[in-house]
């Protein structure tokens, strides 16, 4: 799809230098019966030298691309209807033009505002200044915090990590999508934004992004980056829905664990119950641990939306293989699944590609 984007964006402004070379009769161009005045022809030549820039900076992944083929179009339309019996039919590449750069924008507008949200939440984070101690935990979570690599002294401020993922929309689904993601976590106060690109075809570009922050939730998921096709905020049950996410997710930097914002009950020796509160948001889940002291699954009654419908359903994660990056030991790859009445819906398998950890 965007090489054959390419391939008539190119031939768009091919054609419009021919109006150049019409109007100083340097070479004659059939497909325009009118004549072209040398005023004219220079804003053809120009209409083809910002497509084709425009072309080379799409290429190159250069973000404002878009500007240039706003332009362009706009000059291009001008032009067309000067000659509009001869050249009308370029009139539908400057549609597909305009709409693409529409597009590009939207895009660009979201990106921007999830950075700006990064940039508040990151420069509102605030040193972890947890003073429990490991030897003060349950004695699962002591075992977890131990064989993760974590020390009394380690105090995490932020994290950033990638993830791949697959997905399922729906219990049905039988394909599973493809997608990217990359998200930063602050310990104090806690708070994460994930954002993510879902690879549904090459025809619906999907992006999407959950926060918690300041003791609420919201997630946002858009077509074309433009149309929202979820928008969920100022809701309770998303507070808490995307609260318990945070819970379920310091396994990731356990040393979080050691904030006086989750309070931890032994239940048995493998096995501990967490309750997180912030500001005016609680949730609460189960992590369960295997004889070394390993994560082995996150369960937690949990929201599956924010509207009146929505009801609270088991949401489980499995983990499924751990390994040591920058001296921590984490579940790298992990299964989460909803159990619905007709049974368990595996709706995403994730897999840690990178992690960060920034104590300062």
């Amino acid at each position: 799809m965007r090489i054959v984007f390419y391939i008539l964006l190119g031939i768009h402004g091919i054609i419009h230098s021919f109006g150049f070379l019409k109007a100083f009769k340097l070479a004659e161009f059939g497909a325009i019966a009118q004549p072209v005045s040398r005023t004219a022809g220079i804003f053809w030549l120009l209409t083809a030298i910002l497509i084709i820039a425009a072309l080379i900076l799409n290429i190159t992944g250069n973000k404002y691309w878009w500007v240039l083929g706003v332009i362009a179009a706009v000059i291009s339309q001008t032009l067309i209807i000067t000659v509009w019996q001869d050249a009308k039919f370029g009139t539908i590449m400057n549609i597909i033009i305009l709409i693409a750069c529409f597009l590009a924008y939207s895009n660009q507008h979201f990106t921007n505002l999830v950075s700006s949200e990064r940039v508040a939440m990151l420069t509102g984070s605030k040193e972890n200044k947890n003073t429990r101690s490991i030897a003060g935990m349950p004695l699962p979570v002591q075992k977890w915090l131990t064989n993760s690599g974590i020390t009394d002294s380690t105090k995490i401020k932020t994290v950033y990590l990638t993830q791949k993922a697959q997905l399922k929309m729906k219990p049905d689904q039988k394909n599973w999508y493809s997608a990217e993601a990359d998200q930063y976590f602050v310990t104090n106060p806690p708070s994460f934004n994930w954002s993510v690109r879902l690879n549904m075809n090459p025809f619906l570009p999907v992006i999407g992004r959950d926060k918690f922050e300041d003791g609420k939730g919201e997630m946002q998921i858009k077509l074309f980056s433009t149309f929202p096709v979820v928008n969920a905020r100022d809701n309770k049950k998303i507070d808490q829905a995307t609260l318990q996410r945070f819970l379920a997710e310091i396994v990731w930097f356990p040393s979080a664990a050691l904030n006086e914002y989750i309070h931890w009950e032994e239940i048995d020796e493998q096995t501990a119950k967490a309750t997180m509160t912030w500001k005016s948001t609680t949730g609460m889940g189960t992590f369960h641990f295997d004889k070394e002291g390993n994560f082995k699954k996150f369960s937690a009654m949990r929201y599956d939306g924010g509207d009146e419908s929505s009801r609270l359903k088991e949401w489980i994660i499995n983990a499924i293989d751990h390994k040591t990056i920058n001296g921590i030991k984490i579940p790298v790859k992990l299964e989460v699944n909803w159990q619905l009445e007709k049974g368990k819906w595996t709706w995403l398998k994730l897999e840690i590609t990178d992690i960060r950890y920034f104590t300062q």
